[in-house]
């Protein structure tokens, strides 16, 4: 049995919660179940995890780069308040679970029977209609720190066991449920690449879809995608991406980086005395434009690689399915200058909704967190913009940012996170999450009840829409483009 809990507790440390060699581990799998040659699938594992250690690069780099920046208003104005990131997020739970005197271990070990009922609940796809395995570790990691503060928020004389036992249904539930949302809008932004999003906005993506559907896609002819719209005289130079983006987040950063002035940045060794001030903001503004290439790269090196190579795991072991994976693996598909105009216009829709709560003096202050401000919003931008055009990716993220920070500043206020200064903040964790606590809070067990209920309803719903077409677009797509051209 110790050698049994001993390889388990290996595979979640070292694997399960190490995205980048998840996925070459997923890769070599798939490809030895497919038949490959050892060193083909060698070479495979390679290439996955490589790639998505690049795309890791340029995440990182946006965020080392920008978080600071944000976070520095609330230390320059000395203020008191929340930062919506999931990093601060989990501090946060770490520091609260400490101060009850609770163990934040168990929080490994409820990642790991999360992701075994992930994998029965598609393994049992005929009977649940879910198709999506959760693959993306980090972003499990900081769910899983955040649902066990909820739930023991709402049963604070309950032990360790049973919380463990509600919180893995109720966390596969989700992640099974969540990533199967996804499945339609990304096989269709991205003509059949054989994965869907694992991430935190999966009901964002879903949400942003069908409202832009509604709003926008009847009207596609005036409401143009990005790459369609050719600007003219000096504004052409915004049809390129990387220009548009190196100036946008110049005027973007540039303010907020006036604001903050020198002589705080030069004081938190953000840059010497004797730099020049103008070109340290270039630099750093250009540097976004130059992490979101890298990030591409990563993205168009593994995603080919993955897909490929699990058709074996479809084959052999999960018939039907799709990796769920890092959001911004769609980065590389569709508008790419829907990716700025999404995280511009979801920021408006953050700063205003924080200037709203400053106004109304809510007992709890949002400070933006770069991960919610930039891979929500982009990301819903990026399909908004798909389905119905600029004016879709543009409406939706600035809802978006609405709704982060309305939502994350009600549920940490609630679950009491507040007073810990973090919450994880991105679309799901403000709007379903929170809908999933008051329920359980207020009607305990049968909450609970009535949660799993709601995420088991919701494929069988997806699935009677769409009976002939719902597993046809994860096993054969061309096939199931051909089908919906014909009807």
């Amino acid at each position: 049995m110790n050698i049994l809990l001993a390889i388990l507790n290996g595979f979640v440390k070292n694997i399960l919660t190490k995205p980048a060699f998840f996925i070459g581990f997923l890769v070599l799998i798939g490809y030895l179940l497919d038949g490959k040659k050892w060193y083909e699938a060698l070479a495979g594992f390679i290439k996955a995890t490589v790639g998505y250690m690049i795309l890791a690069v340029g995440s990182g780099g946006l965020v080392s780069t920008f978080r600071p920046i944000l976070t520095g208003l609330k230390d320059k104005f000395n203020i008191s308040a929340t930062v919506i990131d999931p990093y601060f997020g989990q501090n946060a739970v770490t520091e609260g679970m400490e101060h009850l005197g609770r163990s934040f271990s168990q929080v490994m070990v409820l990642l790991l029977i999360a992701f075994i009922v992930n994998i029965i609940l598609v393994r049992a796809k005929n009977i649940t209609k879910m198709r999506a395995v959760f693959t993306t570790g980090h972003v499990q990691m900081q769910q899983a720190a955040t649902a066990f503060w909820l739930l023991i928020f709402c049963f604070p004389d309950l032990g360790q066991t049973p919380i463990l036992v509600i919180m893995a249904i109720l966390l596969g539930l989700y992640w099974a449920v969540g990533s199967n949302l996804t499945v339609e809008d990304t096989q269709k932004l991205t003509d059949g690449a054989g994965f869907c999003i694992a991430h935190q906005q999966m009901f964002g993506i879903r949400l942003a879809c069908f409202l832009s559907d509604k709003l926008f896609a009847k009207k596609k002819d005036q409401s143009k995608d990005i790459d369609d719209i050719e600007l003219p005289g000096f504004l052409s130079i915004f049809n390129e991406n990387m220009v548009a983006t190196a100036i946008l987040m110049t005027l973007f950063f540039g303010i907020i980086q006036s604001v903050l002035g020198k002589e705080y940045l030069v004081a938190h060794e953000a840059l010497k005395m004797d730099d020049n001030f103008f070109f340290y903001i270039l630099q750093s503004s250009f540097s976004f434009a130059v992490n979101l290439a890298i990030l591409q790269l990563g993205v168009r090196t593994f995603v080919g690689e993955l897909t490929s190579s699990f058709d074996g795991i479809q084959r052999k072991l999960l018939p039907g399915a799709l990796p769920g994976i890092d959001c911004a693996a769609v980065f590389g598909f569709g508008a790419a200058n829907a990716v700025t105009i999404g995280f511009l216009f979801g920021a408006l829709g953050q700063f205003l909704a924080i200037g709203t709560l400053f106004l109304l003096k809510s007992p709890t202050l949002i400070i933006a967190g770069f991960v919610p401000l930039f891979f929500d919003n982009a990301v819903i931008g990026v399909y908004a913009n798909n389905r119905g055009g600029y004016k879709a990716a543009m409406l939706m993220p600035f809802l978006s940012g609405l709704i982060q920070v309305f939502g994350s500043a009600f549920i940490a206020t609630y679950s009491g996170l507040a007073q810990y200064g973090g919450y994880l903040g991105m679309f799901d964790w403000a709007t379903v999450w929170p809908a999933f606590t008051v329920i359980i809070k207020n009607i305990q067990y049968v909450g609970v009840a009535l949660v799993a209920i709601l995420l088991i309803v919701i494929p069988q719903l997806q699935y009677k829409k769409n009976k002939e077409g719902y597993f046809m677009i994860t096993e054969d797509y061309e096939k199931y483009k051909e089908t919906i051209a014909n009807k």
